[in-house]
């Protein structure tokens, strides 16, 4: 890999993990539309274990009173603060972790861009629909709930939503914060949890790639990853911190028009 094609993918990754657009998407897209090379193991572990550093930063003072309360609910035996959150960000991992185990080995036959665009266009349609229902109830000034409200249905709703994700093009953050749109969530609230739903999912991630990347015979471009992790890094923090701030008054309607335009033209140049 070249410093530019280093920097573009690290950057690209970093941005597209937490906005509703699909990073594996982007990943598998880009280098196929420029002609470069695959990227390579080492540096998708490089740029995930980047994104999961910026998300932990960003929630920082979020997640020590998280594990405190559940930490105190498993002594008490009882819900105690956020304790109810926290066990909803680790029960709604385990349907995409599952997936996630049983589909590992057959997930390259499902990078086919025509299968991207078709979840793209699909998927955006279906935050579009999610979106304007919030919108309604806004006008209606209808409450919405926030993500300390969750239950356990509502947890497994989106966490068997965030399952489907792991068909590329559909983007984990996208199809999350659909599902919880659709249960009543307001559009912070759906973000918020499903950033924090990320970690431990993007964590088993890394930790399998990692492991498969000590198990493989390749040489590790050590320069290439500690540069990826760190643009992947900063792009994601930034991208989190100005998506949240701004979703309450720019809304969904960007990122669906993107969707859509980018689902288009994938179908215009591979079908």
């Amino acid at each position: 890999m070249d410093l530019i094609q280093i920097i573009i993918l690290a950057l690209v990754q970093g941005l597209t993990e937490f906005l509703p657009i699909s990073s594996s998407a982007h990943l598998i897209l880009i280098p196929q539309l420029i002609g470069w090379t695959d990227q390579g193991l080492a540096f998708d572990v490089a740029t995930h274990f980047g994104t999961l550093i910026a998300v932990l930063w960003y929630f920082r003072h979020d997640l020590q009173p998280l594990f405190t309360d559940w930490s105190k609910s498993i002594q008490l035996r009882q819900n105690t603060g956020d304790s109810m959150l926290a066990w909803g960000v680790i029960l709604g991992t385990i349907p995409a972790g599952i997936i996630g185990f049983l589909i590992n080995g057959y997930s390259d036959q499902l990078r086919n861009p025509l299968i991207i665009a078709c979840t793209t266009i699909i998927f955006g349609l279906l935050l579009w629909y999610a979106d304007a229902r919030v919108q309604k109830s806004i006008a209606n000034k209808t409450a919405l709930k926030t993500e300390h409200q969750l239950n356990l249905k509502m947890v497994l709703f989106i966490g068997c939503a965030q399952a489907i994700a792991l068909i590329p093009g559909t983007s984990r953050s996208g199809i999350t914060i659909t599902a919880a749109l659709l249960l009543g969530m307001s559009r912070t609230a759906s973000a918020r949890f499903s950033f924090l739903l990320s970690i431990p999912l993007i964590l088993a991630a890394s930790l399998m790639k990692t492991i498969e990347l000590n198990n493989s015979a390749n040489h590790i471009p050590w320069l290439d990853i500690i540069l990826g992790v760190g643009l992947s890094a900063i792009s994601a923090y930034f991208c989190i911190h100005y998506f949240i701030k701004l979703l309450d008054s720019v809304g969904m309607m960007p990122f669906i028009i993107y969707r859509l335009f980018l689902g288009i033209v994938l179908f215009l140049i591979f079908f």
